[in-house]
């Protein structure tokens, strides 16, 4: 159970996911809020333009104050905060440590995001710093609990990620969908391995690990009556979990996070930022503690 959510917003178009399903995991869950909307403070910008900062922070404490009345029409205990921060990324982990959050919800870019594929700078360095999971959801994306992708490569991250994929999806009632990826030069991209000819075509202690990778989620599954399906792919692993999730019409995608110490932890690993910034539906990055 999540009792503490920190959503995080900028006030633009980008957060209106995160603030919406935010809200309303925090009603399904009974869990209290806290809407944070971080102003990025440079001081010699503020030294040449301080009436510009008074009215940032103006607008920002409006918008967090929105949420809040919006929480509190649901029934959500809620507290708005505007912070100044030259590092955003690091206030964001540093409230959610400090208010014993259980979750970060957030948008996938901010205002300057540019790209699609490109996950915002922001919550890329959230979720290397955050000291909890981290919830990144586009825009239009929508939380129907019915049906999860677990990304597992066998593992001790993704092992965790898998047991907060069964935990997550035993309380909702939601389908999980376990799914990882093999290489193979002879199978065109995107290939599912069912038969034994697609078997032999790969090396076979990959074969391997990849069937005892799904097969311990399945089982984990299983003790906790989840219904579970597994797949493998051969292909990239992130064009497999993209693929996976539109093709079962998942709602949600649970990746693990390395969840090292130092610069590491600014560096979002390649296959989880593709899923992050190509995905239509929401990521979760389940953090290693």
């Amino acid at each position: 159970m999540t009792s503490h959510i920190l959503i995080c917003t900028d006030g633009s178009e980008y957060s209106e996911g995160a603030v919406r399903e935010g809200l309303m995991l925090a009603k399904r869950q009974q869990a209290k809020v806290t809407a944070l909307m971080v102003i990025d403070f440079n001081a010699e910008f503020d030294a040449l333009a301080p009436n510009l900062l008074e009215k940032m922070e103006e607008e920002a404490a409006g918008h967090v104050r929105r949420v809040k009345t919006e929480a509190e029409k649901e029934g959500i205990s809620c507290q708005a905060m505007v912070v100044r921060s030259e590092t955003p990324y690091l206030s964001i982990a540093e409230e959610a440590a400090a208010r014993h959050v259980n979750l970060i919800v957030m948008g996938r870019r901010g205002k300057t995001g540019l790209k699609r594929l490109l996950i915002g700078s922001v919550a890329k360095r959230t979720i290397g710093h955050a000291p909890c999971n981290v919830l990144v959801i586009p825009r239009k994306a929508h939380l129907t609990c019915r049906t999860m992708v677990v990304a597992t490569d066998g593992s001790k991250f993704s092992e965790i990620a898998a047991a907060e994929a069964v935990t997550m999806a035993k309380a909702c009632g939601a389908r999980l969908v376990v799914v990882t990826a093999v290489h193979a030069e002879s199978t065109a991209p995107l290939d599912i391995v069912s038969s034994n000819m697609q078997k032999d075509m790969i090396a076979g202690k990959e074969m391997s690990a990849a069937e005892n990778s799904v097969r311990f989620v399945k089982e984990l599954a299983e003790k906790e009556n989840v219904a579970v399906s597994t797949l493998i792919y051969a292909g990239s692993p992130a064009d497999v979990i993209i693929h996976a999730s539109e093709e079962k019409k998942a709602d949600l995608i649970v990746v693990g996070s390395h969840g090292r110490t130092g610069i590491d932890r600014l560096l979002l690993g390649s296959v989880a930022e593709r899923v992050i910034g190509t995905a239509d539906c929401a990521t979760l990055v389940v953090k290693a503690r």
